[in-house]
């Protein structure tokens, strides 16, 4: 590949990020963004659900562009554009023979899955966890071109913070121990520098254990909880969705693409870069083919293995390389189109309160609406509740109540709780004819009766704040309202 065709590449992927940011800009958040920007508003060393990079992350964009769906999403864009970087990097380390033009195709590859081309415009934990792992590739990478033991620092600083990202990432250093089992390698167990590197990984991931030792373990229940889930019966639909989701994802030519490489890559073992890859691969594949065997895997999951798979996928040659990247890309493009725009009706089930655009406004102007002047508003769903707490007015406190805000150092909700009346939003879970499930909550954790409107309701004083469990979300303009 001449250097020509190298900057148009390099070019169209700035061009792809701007994109993004554009699309970043346009569509209202999720209810999992909303709730993660409530954590940048107060951030700790954990939370009930992941390890706080995510907030550092949210708090680092709405400091740089404000308090934004762009500020919320900012990194995410930006981040794919450094990692594509540096995975063409990593994989001209791992596959010298691929060169420059084999780095830029495994770069493209990855742009042209929907982990990567969509997910990443989406802010969870999966957009640093996948950041952090190419980060941990190329430095592994550099490893294996240059044999110096000091990138050993390199990596246990990118595995510290892919740990602090998603606890997926402790299958990093499972990964890098496994590549170390093979008799070529085993000089690096002799030398001090992959301990040292193991050393500065465990400093940076100390305050999360720390925070979770002082918090009853909440995010390693919480997280562990489902690996107790175990129910043979649906197997074969566990596993269909799992092979067929991650096609989809990933989209199929590129799926199939990486499958042949991963399958190069074990057969190519013995050899440092192939081996590393292998390594990288199929413990994740083990990990969750054996999790669907009882219980569900969710698409995002696996998203780990596809940076050392797309290198991998160099190994099956260029065939249908070019038909692959331009069909994922084509297709991400068009996903984030729709979110933009909204080219085409969903049906409302398809994400109930976001899969149009405006639809969160709508709903949050609604609650406004029928609120008038209520001391706050509250919600027994940790999405509504942060939905509402973004898309509300600063002058309406937000109350949530539920086990996920208990943990956090927010200002206490008792002083509000008993100025009421207040507005409770309550998902219906039940039939209409049913249990009221207003009633049914607010006799459950404050003792009081609930009065039925629509999907918004309403309750008088007396409330005392030590009878329910909440805590004030904090609001852009009024972060010390209650």
């Amino acid at each position: 590949m001449n250097q020509r065709a190298s900057r148009l590449i390099w070019a169209g992927l700035i061009l792809l990020c701007f994109y993004r940011l554009w699309v970043a800009s346009r569509v209202a958040l999720l209810p999992d963004e909303a709730y993660y920007w409530v954590w940048s508003r107060a951030l700790a060393a954990g939370y009930f659900d992941h390890p706080p990079m995510v907030a550092l992350w949210v708090r680092a964009g709405t400091w740089l562009v404000g308090e934004t769906e762009l500020g919320v999403r900012l990194l995410g864009p930006i981040s794919e554009l450094a990692g594509s970087w540096l995975l063409a990097r990593a994989a001209r380390d791992l596959l010298p023979e691929a060169g420059e033009a084999g780095g830029l195709a495994a770069a493209l590859l990855m742009n042209a899955t929907l982990f990567w081309g969509v997910a990443g415009d989406v802010m969870t934990p999966d957009v640093p966890l996948l950041f952090f792992w190419v980060v941990s590739l190329w430095t592994l990478g550099r490893l294996v071109a240059t044999g110096k033991g000091v990138w050993w620092l390199a990596v246990g600083a990118a595995v510290g913070l892919a740990m602090v990202s998603k606890y997926t990432a402790i299958l990093l250093p499972v990964g890098i121990a496994i590549w170390m089992l093979e008799r070529g390698r085993w000089f690096w167990w002799r030398s001090v520098w992959p301990y040292l590197g193991g050393a500065l990984a465990f400093l940076l991931f100390w305050p999360v254990l720390h925070w979770n030792q002082t918090h009853d373990w909440a995010s390693f229940v919480r997280q562990g909880g489902r690996l107790g889930v175990f129910d043979l019966s649906h197997t074969l639909r566990f596993e269909l969705e799992l092979i067929f989701g991650q096609i989809g994802i990933a989209t199929p030519v590129v799926m199939g693409l990486c499958v042949i490489g991963a399958v190069a890559a074990a057969r190519r073992w013995r050899e440092p870069g192939p081996g590393l890859l292998a390594a990288m691969i199929w413990p994740g594949v083990a990990l969750f083919v054996q999790h669907a065997l009882g219980d569900r895997v969710q698409g995002n999951w696996p998203a780990v293995i596809y940076p050392a798979a797309v290198i991998a996928a160099l190994l099956a040659g260029a065939r249908w390389r070019t038909a692959g990247t331009l069909l994922g890309l084509g297709l991400g493009v068009l996903v984030l189109a729709q979110f933009a725009l909204g080219l085409v009706r969903l049906p409302g089930n398809w994400g109930e309160l976001l899969v149009r655009p405006g639809m969160a406004q709508q709903f949050a102007k609604s609650v406004a609406g029928a609120a008038g002047n209520e001391a706050f508003v509250a919600s027994d769903d940790y999405g509504d509740a942060s939905l509402l707490a973004w898309y509300l007015p600063a002058q309406t406190p937000v109350v949530a109540i539920g086990n996920r805000w208990k943990e956090f150092d927010l200002p206490s909700a008792a002083a509000l709780l008993v100025r009421a009346p207040g507005m409770l939003v309550v998902r219906q879970r039940t039939p209409p004819d049913a249990v009221d499930p207003a009633k049914t909550l607010l006799e459950k954790v404050a003792g009081v009766r609930g009065k039925q409107a629509e999907m918004l309701y309403q309750w008088q004083a007396p409330l005392t704040g030590a009878s329910i469990k909440a805590a004030i979300l904090p609001h852009r303009k009024n972060f010390a309202a209650g």
